[in-house]
């Protein structure tokens, strides 16, 4: 037995009547995946792979993203009940062990994210106040937590308040980067694009496969926040405008980071952009225009990555109180203020960000390694909702019978492929350290199950958490022997 919507009603206060408009919902969405990620795209993408290996990884990555994409707006149609995207759908098909898994993944790779927003924000700033280094400096520690806190009370004050808001910021973070595409496609020179094409003139890079694998965590960052609608379906005005923000954040976001990363291939050389300081369109835009072209790729950027700071704290929050709804994570989640914002869910995730912006400053750590560990967290949720896509397509249900069933078939089966493909991508590291973050999750799941009063875990339930607590045990060996690095 679960924990019914009875135990823990739907906010009856004013405020929380107010539903989430198609523009907001479409804002959100690109809000969320619109963030540090495009503007480091020149440098992050060059790192490691020359122009073919790059129009291959975003070939790659449009058709597994567009599966997901597909597989989000059919699920959002025929099975209206379920809300709060991901971790729902992982749930119904899966059972309650993997449904958990999923949304403490989601919940993770948010938080986690927002870290590494803050440290990419404030390393952006540091191009005019230097004190904030790499954006893991004590003064950039003190100044994160400062935002972190004034965007946690914005958010306070209402859910549809703060997608308003969320909207305007949106709008500001992408008429810059539609500037510079415009610039840069000016400056776009084929000669220089074309040098060593294949990217197998360094060494360093091996073969084009390694050269695209290199490419598709990065490919990842970007578009996470792809899902944001759904997580948000239960506030949506009307259920029709989840599908349609989706796809309309996909087909932007897709030209925006696509053209960013290639034309910029057109203006400098691939060593040359790999040798860049991120935010690299900075650079790249500073060599076509001058030194007013930095200044403003990294006041662009302050605005865009505080933008997504808000979109990823709205998402962070409401996944952990729509799980706690239904007894999958603890009640105290589900408790919300007069306006409907999931209060405590929001103060429990803000103080986790909180205690990593410290752990930044003794760690060193870095804006790149956060976004990988985040992006790896966020694979679980993806991987099952293209598998439960797939599987209402095998069984039937929610379809008609005189309906066709291959084509959302296929697209929930090349949505699981992408996935699995981006967790072999990932490599044993990340995988080893969200092993280390996941398996804590379990104390929280038995937390939860036995205040629903139902049973904790299945043999097969039992068997996976086993697993997972002896893969973090054997990260944590390999962290403490310098094997891995942890942020």
């Amino acid at each position: 037995m679960s924990v019914s919507d009875t135990a823990f009603p739907a906010p009856a206060a004013k405020k929380s009547a107010k539903k989430v408009r198609l523009g907001a919902l479409t804002a959100l969405v690109i809000g969320s995946m619109v963030g540090s990620g495009v503007f480091s795209l020149p440098q992050n993408m060059a790192a490691g792979a020359g122009p073919l290996a790059i129009i291959i990884g975003w070939a790659i990555t449009a058709v597994g993203m567009l599966a997901l994409v597909f597989v989000y707006q059919s699920l959002a149609t025929r099975k209206p009940e379920l809300e709060a995207g991901p971790y729902a759908y992982a749930k119904a098909g899966f059972g309650s062990f993997i449904g958990f898994n999923s949304a403490w993944g989601y919940w993770l790779s948010a938080w986690l994210g927002n870290v590494s927003y803050a440290v990419v924000v404030f390393s952006a700033l540091s191009y005019f106040f230097p004190s904030f280094g790499e954006g893991n400096t004590w003064q950039a520690v003190v100044a994160a937590s400062i935002l972190l806190w004034i965007v946690h009370f914005i958010i306070l004050t209402g859910i549809r308040e703060a997608t308003i808001v969320n909207l305007i910021v949106t709008i500001a973070k992408i008429a810059p980067i539609v500037l510079f595409i415009g610039v840069v496609a000016v400056a776009f020179k084929v000669d220089v694009f074309s040098m060593d094409f294949t990217g197998l003139g360094n060494a360093s890079f091996g073969s084009i496969t390694a050269q695209v694998k290199s490419t598709m965590l990065v490919t990842l960052w970007v578009f996470i926040g792809i899902e944001g609608a759904s997580v948000f379906s239960a506030r949506a005005e009307r259920r029709r405008d989840i599908a349609i923000a989706t796809v309309a954040g996909f087909f932007t976001c897709l030209a925006l980071y696509a053209l960013v990363s290639l034309l910029s291939l057109g203006v400098l050389s691939q060593p040359e952009l790999a040798a860049l300081k991120n935010p690299s369109m900075a650079g790249v835009l500073e060599k076509v225009v001058g030194p007013w072209g930095a200044v403003m790729i990294n006041i662009a950027l302050v605005v865009s990555v505080a933008g997504a700071f808000l979109s990823w704290t709205l998402l962070a929050a409401e996944i952990p109180f729509a799980a706690a709804k239904d007894g999958t994570m603890p009640k105290l989640f589900a408790e919300h203020n007069d306006a409907g914002v999931p209060s405590l869910s929001l103060l429990i995730t803000n103080l986790l960000v909180q205690l990593f912006l410290i752990i930044t400053l003794f760690a060193q750590s870095t804006y790149q390694a956060l976004f990988f560990i985040a992006s790896t967290a966020i694979l679980v949720p993806y991987v099952f909702s293209g598998a439960y896509a797939a599987k209402l397509a095998v069984t039937g249900e929610a379809y008609r019978p005189e309906e066709s069933r291959w084509l959302p078939l296929l697209t929930g089966l090349l949505a699981t492929a992408y996935g699995l493909w981006l967790v072999y991508a990932a490599g044993p590291t990340y995988l080893f350290m969200c092993a280390a973050l996941y398996a804590p999750g379990i104390l929280i799941y038995v937390w939860a199950r036995r205040e629903a009063g139902g049973r904790v875990f299945s043999a097969a339930e039992a068997c996976l958490a086993v697993a997972l607590v002896l893969a973090a045990l054997l990260a944590a060996y390999e962290m403490w022997a310098g094997v891995i690095s942890p942020l």
